[in-house]
C-alpha cells in the first residue's frame, strides 16, 4: 500500500513538475496580450472604479484593410464623450468643446492599462509576476503583477484571458497594496463585425487636424536633478495662465506606462506653500524654493513627487532674471 500511494505522489509530482514547466512566463504572456490588443477585431464593455466614481466605458477596435488601427471609445453615462481613432489621428468629442483632432499613436483616455505599452522597454524598470488564475467577466484568466523594481512607483495587477489573451480587468495599487483604480470587464466579444461597425467610422466626418506647437524653450534655468530610472524627459515649454497671468514653465517625464510634469514660477501670494495632496492615482506636491515655486503633478506615489520636487536646481543668474 506504501509503495502505491509513494508511486502516485512521484506520479503527481511530476506532472505538477512538467505543467509548471510548461506555463508561459509572464513577460510572453504580456507581450501575447499586446499583440492581441493590437490585431484582433473586439469589444471590451468595462467600468472604470475609483474611489468615488464608477464609470461604465465601451471600447472597440479593429483594423482596416490597409492594417491601420481603429478604435472608438465611448463613455457610457453622462455627458456625449466619445475619442475615435483612425490610424494616426485621434479625434476627441467632448461636452462645451468644440471637437478636435490631433495626431498621435495612442488616446487620452481610460483604455485598460497596457494596451499600447512597449513590454519589452518596461521589462527594464519593472518585474512581471504570475500571480495564478482566477475568473473575470466568466472567463478563466492568467493573473500577473507588474511591480517596479526600485520600488518608487505604482504597480498593476492584470487578469489575462486565455483563450483570447485580451486584458479583461487591471488593479492599480499603491506601495502598500491599496487598490487605487479597478478596470472590471462587464462583456467582451471578438469579432470581424467590429471590424465592420468600425470601418463606418472612416466615412464619418471628424475636425481636422491640428497644428500642434512643439515644445517653445530649448533650455531653462532649472534642472531636475533625479527621476526614478526610466522616465524621460518630453518637451520643454513655456507659457502664462489664463487667471492668474503668471509665468510658467514645465516638462513632462514618461517611463511608457506613468507620467509625471515639473512646473516651475515666480512664488508669488497664491503660491502653494510645501503642500502634497494624492487623490486617487494623481499627486501633487507642490513647494517654494528661494524665489521660485516647484509643483509635482502625476501618476507617482507622494514621496516620489517630494523627492523628484526637492532635486530641483536654479542657476543663480538666470533665476534672478
Amino acid at each position: 500500500m506504501k509503495k502505491f500511494l509513494i508511486s502516485v505522489l512521484t506520479l503527481l509530482s511530476l506532472n505538477t513538475t512538467t505543467a509548471f514547466a510548461e506555463e508561459t512566463p509572464a513577460e510572453a504572456l504580456l507581450l501575447q496580450m499586446h499583440d492581441a490588443s493590437q490585431q484582433l477585431s473586439y469589444e471590451l464593455s468595462y467600468i472604470l472604479i475609483k474611489k468615488s466614481s464608477i464609470e461604465p466605458i465601451l471600447y472597440r477596435h479593429a483594423r482596416d484593410e490597409d492594417q491601420k488601427q481603429l478604435a472608438h471609445l465611448v463613455y457610457l453615462s453622462g455627458p456625449v464623450r466619445e475619442v475615435i481613432r483612425r490610424g494616426d489621428e485621434v479625434s476627441y468629442i467632448e461636452p462645451s468643446v468644440e471637437p478636435f483632432t490631433i495626431e498621435s499613436g495612442f488616446m487620452v483616455a481610460p483604455t485598460i492599462p497596457l494596451l499600447n505599452s512597449d513590454v519589452e522597454e518596461l521589462s527594464r524598470f519593472y518585474d512581471f509576476i504570475r500571480v495564478g488564475r482566477a475568473r473575470e467577466a466568466g472567463s478563466a484568466c492568467q493573473v500577473l503583477r507588474v511591480v517596479p523594481k526600485d520600488g518608487l512607483r505604482y504597480s498593476y495587477v492584470l487578469w489575462i484571458d486565455e483563450k483570447t489573451k485580451l486584458p479583461l480587468r487591471a488593479d492599480l495599487l499603491d506601495r502598500d497594496g491599496e487598490i487605487l483604480e479597478q478596470y472590471r470587464t462587464v462583456s467582451y466579444s471578438v469579432s470581424e463585425r467590429v471590424s465592420e461597425v468600425l470601418g463606418a467610422l472612416k466615412k464619418v466626418r471628424l475636425p481636422e487636424v491640428l497644428s500642434l506647437p512643439k515644445g517653445n524653450l530649448d533650455s531653462t534655468f532649472w534642472h531636475v536633478g533625479w527621476t526614478p530610472k526610466g522616465f524621460e524627459a518630453r518637451e520643454l515649454n513655456r507659457y502664462r495662465m489664463a487667471v492668474t497671468d503668471r509665468l510658467v514653465e514645465s516638462q513632462m517625464y514618461t517611463d511608457g506606462l506613468f507620467n509625471f510634469s515639473v512646473y516651475v514660477s515666480n512664488k508669488d501670494n497664491d503660491s502653494l506653500k510645501g503642500q502634497i495632496v494624492r487623490q486617487g492615482r494623481r499627486t501633487l506636491h507642490s513647494f517654494i524654493k528661494g524665489q521660485n515655486e516647484i509643483s509635482v503633478v502625476g501618476d507617482i506615489p507622494p514621496a516620489t513627487a517630494k523627492r523628484i520636487a526637492q532635486s530641483v536646481t536654479f542657476s543663480p543668474q538666470e533665476a534672478q532674471q
